[in-house]
């Protein structure tokens, strides 16, 4: 019985970010002697919550097969973010028309990553790099170096918490237990993970393939666009470069979250486990006085190891 639930969590690829993350915790809480352990959890939840609604939507993206990844994601979170709180205008009454023009001008950049991957043939990796410097340069244009304040329940919502729970971090469980459930259980889920095994296969089992890999690149656009309004309401108003981290993360935690690279294969749990994972590997290195160069070292290690087994693993397959 132990055995075979031992074997069952070693199969499990998403289990081992959460591993990871409870171990760089405790190695953080021991260098502290333990202070300041819950305000670490608490922060922790607060600032993965972003890289889990991005990372879902590079999830999608790269579920849908090899070559497919979404590189406007920072772009499109600064652009999404400056329409919002520039429509907001600071206020309450407009809160809600912010969030649709945000939706909307996401929905835009998706539907154009998607055009020119179909039919200028474009390969995704450079079509939506592309696509990053057009919506970076209209961020600029539209910003015009303005830092507009988010709306009070904006601000109110994205800060606050209930006995140290963020409320953003409950609102981001939530939602991926929804996209957990559509990936696991829904006919898109099913059509995308064998889209990603196979396309042609796919194509013959009458899956509309194209109009499924169109979607997902417009959800893909969708969620930055909502990380880019929750973002921006969390520090405090949008700013030129808030999405820029954002470009590794969102594959760093698909990868390390149990996501086949290969395509085919999503794990919801395991992004919330690497986002977790993220947060306080670079939380520990700080607090052993690490420089920046060190942290992205050691996060592009980890991730080439990551990649290194899963390509392992899928070769003796």
């Amino acid at each position: 019985m132990n055995a075979t639930m031992l074997r069952k969590l070693h199969q499990t690829p998403w289990i081992w970010s959460f591993v990871g993350a409870v171990a760089v915790w405790l190695a953080t809480i021991a260098f502290t002697e333990g202070q300041g352990a819950g305000a670490i959890v608490t922060a922790a939840l607060s600032f993965a919550c972003f890289t889990v609604i991005v990372g879902t939507g590079q999830m999608l993206v790269i579920t849908t097969g090899p070559g497919n990844v979404d590189l406007s994601i920072p772009a499109t979170i600064t652009l999404c973010g400056t329409v919002a709180m520039k429509v907001m205008n600071e206020q309450d009454s407009l809160l809600i028309l912010g969030i649709v023009a945000a939706l909307a001008a996401g929905a835009v950049v998706g539907a154009l990553n998607y055009g020119l991957i179909r039919f200028l043939r474009i390969p995704p990796i450079i079509a939506t790099l592309s696509m990053s410097f057009l919506v970076q340069s209209s961020a600029i244009a539209y910003n015009r170096g303005l830092r507009i304040k988010p709306p009070p329940a904006l601000d109110a919502f994205t800060t606050g918490d209930t006995f140290g729970v963020p409320w953003i971090a409950i609102l981001t469980v939530l939602f991926s237990v929804v996209v957990g459930i559509i990936v696991g259980r829904s006919y898109y889920g099913r059509a995308i993970s064998a889209i990603g095994q196979n396309s042609r296969a796919a194509w013959l089992a009458n899956i509309p393939v194209e109009r499924f890999r169109f979607l997902t690149y417009v959800a893909s656009a969708m969620l930055s666009a909502i990380c880019g309004i929750l973002l921006a309401g969390f520090s405090g108003g949008p700013a030129l470069d808030m999405g820029s981290e954002y470009l590794l993360g969102s594959i760093a935690v698909v990868v390390i979250g149990g996501t086949s690279v290969a395509g085919g294969r999503a794990s919801v749990p395991g992004i919330w486990g690497a986002a977790l994972f993220m947060f306080l590997l670079v939380t520990m290195l700080n607090t052993f006085g690490a420089s920046a160069g060190i942290r992205l070292v050691a996060t592009g290690l980890i991730i080439i190891a990551v990649i290194a087994i899963a390509g392992g693993e899928r070769e003796s397959r």
